[in-house]
């Protein structure tokens, strides 16, 4: 059974480049100027798309939480809710935004959290949807999200099977259009914990479905083991400077880091090759230096029967190479053979010195 994604006219399958996307979350600092350059790298650095995080906040968290007094470091306002308002985008700033993001040949997308979230997002009819891993079990954000019938991405940190399973049937009822991410929700995750062998587990379960790879890892060796473990779509955080005030720098990726994933990402594409084990032209010259043929051990007499005490394999100088030679694996063919002219030392065995062969 095939399995593919489409967003637009692009599709992403097992046999697609890999589809990158900067995840910027909240890394713009509340800026759209900021925002607009981290949209810039991405491009720069390859990815295909960008990503924000949508919350509609007072509807979001109760008024307790809200009114919470955040002293983090990282805090851009008094309390919780204000550190987060300061921090979204209006619906004007959003439309900037999509449209510097089409101007760079970007996806532009981002993550609901909740209806009213869903419901800004349709405005700006954004090509696809996120789902974050805190709303797996949140089954009417889940179905609102699928019945727009648009391409959406089910990330899947802190569930079990059981709970993927129930999310992908209420998901795949109404919309078929779906990628499954591995994800473990830890900020940063080990590298022991990153379970990537789901992605296999999830293959398998998921025949139909494009699987993908959201990693919270700092580094960028994961996506080449979640590439070759069959994962097509990655997901990273993305920052301009790790330093910056952010719960989310520490872990993001700088634009190096992300040009060496889209850079590897297709070289383990092309890689893979087509599976058929033979023989390739620049081995050629490379293969003429190391592999031996068999070559008289010392003079032999014209006439004389070859025995395993007068063969031995070298590497033979180019002028003497060519394809009457006889590879080692042809010496037990060899001996028994009488030869029709006299051969000195090292001389190569050729087909036009053996009678009958």
């Amino acid at each position: 059974m095939s399995r593919n994604f489409k967003i637009n006219e692009l599709t992403i399958d097992d046999h697609s480049e890999s589809f990158v996307i900067a995840e910027i979350g909240h890394n713009h600092r509340g800026s759209v100027d900021d925002c607009m350059k981290l949209f810039k790298s991405a491009k720069d650095s390859g990815a295909n798309a960008v990503k924000l995080q949508k919350r509609s906040n007072r509807n979001l968290y109760t008024k307790a939480m809200y009114n919470w007094i955040y002293t983090s470091e990282n805090s851009y306002g008094k309390t919780y809710g204000k550190h987060r308002e300061a921090l979204e985008f209006n619906l004007e700033q959003y439309k900037e935004l999509k449209n510097y993001a089409e101007e760079l040949g970007l996806i532009f997308f981002a993550t609901p959290f909740d209806i009213e979230s869903v419901d800004f997002l349709e405005e700006l009819d954004l090509p696809l949807y996120k789902i974050s891993s805190s709303d797996l079990k949140n089954f009417e954000l889940v179905k609102y999200i699928a019945e727009m019938q648009k391409p959406t991405i089910l990330s899947t940190g802190g569930a079990n099977m059981k709970e993927v399973i129930n999310t992908y049937d209420l998901i795949n009822k109404v919309n078929k259009n779906l990628c499954i991410m591995q994800c473990v929700s830890s900020y940063p995750v080990d590298y022991s914990e990153l379970n990537l062998n789901v992605i296999s587990t999830f293959r398998k379960e998921f025949p139909d479905t494009v699987i993908g790879f959201s990693s919270h890892d700092s580094g960028v060796t994961s996506v080449l083991s979640a590439y070759h473990l069959g994962a097509r779509i990655f997901e990273k955080h993305f920052t301009l400077n790790r330093a910056w005030k952010g719960t989310d720098h520490a872990f993001s990726l700088e634009p190096m880091g992300l040009k060496r994933i889209v850079r590897d990402l297709s070289r383990a594409r092309i890689s893979l090759g087509n599976g058929t084990k033979e023989r390739i032209k620049n081995e050629e010259k490379p293969m003429s230096k190391m592999e031996k043929i068999i070559v008289a051990y010392k003079k032999i007499e014209k006439g004389a029967i070859l025995k395993k005490e007068l063969l031995c394999v070298k590497i033979p100088s180019p002028d003497e190479l060519d394809k009457d030679c006889f590879s080692p694996d042809k010496i037990n063919k060899l001996i028994g053979t009488r030869i029709n002219s006299q051969l000195e030392k090292d001389e190569p065995i050729k087909k036009n010195v053996l009678e009958n062969v």
